[in-house]
């Protein structure tokens, strides 16, 4: 029988700015290239003005990690259910909107207090490479509050962001859903997020995972540090240990997938990146979308690679809502 909800998403409500800059920038300003780094709102303050000159290459968009594979696979078609913290500010009031729009319903017991709604300077450099400095705000205070653990079992996936691991009472909210859902046969799909949460903030990571998980995201970095080697083939082995299924994206090299039973590898268009901010979200939400549509894991990632590879030639984190029923149409057909 078909639930309700497609996908359970938990994850930090973020406020994206993106700005373009060059390398030099990021060396003036002390900023470490191609991972996320948790900042202050001064700190925060300090780099926006540093690059007030900078052209912003994308209007304010509701972002963080999660939010951003939720909101594509709900345009994909997916009904989902989405649980943030968010302040009753401006930027607070604009996430709420975004997130309706998108058709992801929210809970319904939560009144944002007050206080800041977490915010993300993402810096995009020529080589296409994205920089993330995040003042997590309110969201930092994200907890097991903020779920409605009512919903879960009505949903086929819940789909937990690794970036909660920094978070205590985030973190704690991630194990207490996985838990649940697991209790009541919901699968669990994890992001690893980024080669810093693995890098510093593993041991988290193995408590949010637990004995293992249905389907961990990651990409090719995430995969070696998490099973600490340097051989991929090693990391796809020792992934197996944590989830049942997983899949790796590699970038131009597409996609390894692990359905349960064998490896397989998933080629990726060929294009030319600009933006590769949101490419790890955008694939999980078109994977996820495919899974939840009964596809196959190989066919599942040739949707997913194409939906990343789409997101990526254009800035922003995620697709223009009128273009999921094309890239939809275009594979799967009318």
């Amino acid at each position: 029988m078909k639930k309700k909800y497609d996908i359970y998403g938990l994850g930090a409500a973020l406020v994206d700015t993106e700005i373009t800059l060059d390398d030099s920038d990021l060396t003036h300003m002390q900023v470490e290239k191609g991972v996320m780094t948790l900042v202050d709102e001064p700190r925060q303050k300090e780099l926006i003005a540093a690059l007030e000159h900078h052209l912003v290459a994308s209007k304010r968009a509701s972002g963080g990690s999660a939010a951003n594979t939720i909101i594509a696979a709900s345009y994909f078609g997916c009904q989902n259910f989405y649980s943030c913290k968010v302040a009753a500010d401006e930027n607070g009031h604009f996430y709420l909107n975004d997130m309706k729009a998108a058709g992801v319903t929210t809970p319904s017991h939560i009144t944002p207090p007050p206080g800041t709604t977490g915010k993300c300077l993402v810096m995009i450099t020529p080589d296409a490479e994205r920089t993330m400095n995040t003042y997590l705000g309110i969201s930092e205070h994200l907890s097991v509050e903020e779920i409605d653990f009512s919903v879960v079992p009505e949903s086929q996936y819940v789909y937990i962001e690794g970036y909660l691991v920094t978070s205590v009472t985030g973190r704690a909210a991630a194990i207490k859903l996985r838990e649940h859902a697991q209790q009541h046969g919901t699968q669990v799909a994890l992001s690893l997020s980024d080669p810093a949460m693995v890098q510093f903030f593993r041991d988290g990571l193995l408590e949010m995972i637990g004995n293992q998980v249905d389907l961990i995201f990651c990409n090719r970095d995430e995969a070696l540090g998490f099973v600490q080697t340097d051989d991929f083939e090693l990391a796809c082995r020792g992934l197996q240990q944590y989830a049942k299924r997983f899949a790796i994206t590699c970038g131009a090299d597409g996609a390894y997938v692990f359905d349960g039973e064998q490896l397989l590898q998933v080629a990726a268009p060929k294009v030319e990146p600009i933006d590769t901010n949101g490419a790890g979200d955008m694939f999980a939400g078109a994977f996820l979308f495919a899974l939840t549509q009964g596809e196959a894991f190989a066919r599942a990632a040739a949707f997913a690679n194409q939906a990343a590879a789409k997101v990526v030639t254009q800035f922003g984190p995620r697709l223009k809502a009128e273009q999921h029923p094309a890239l939809k149409s275009s594979f799967f057909g009318a």
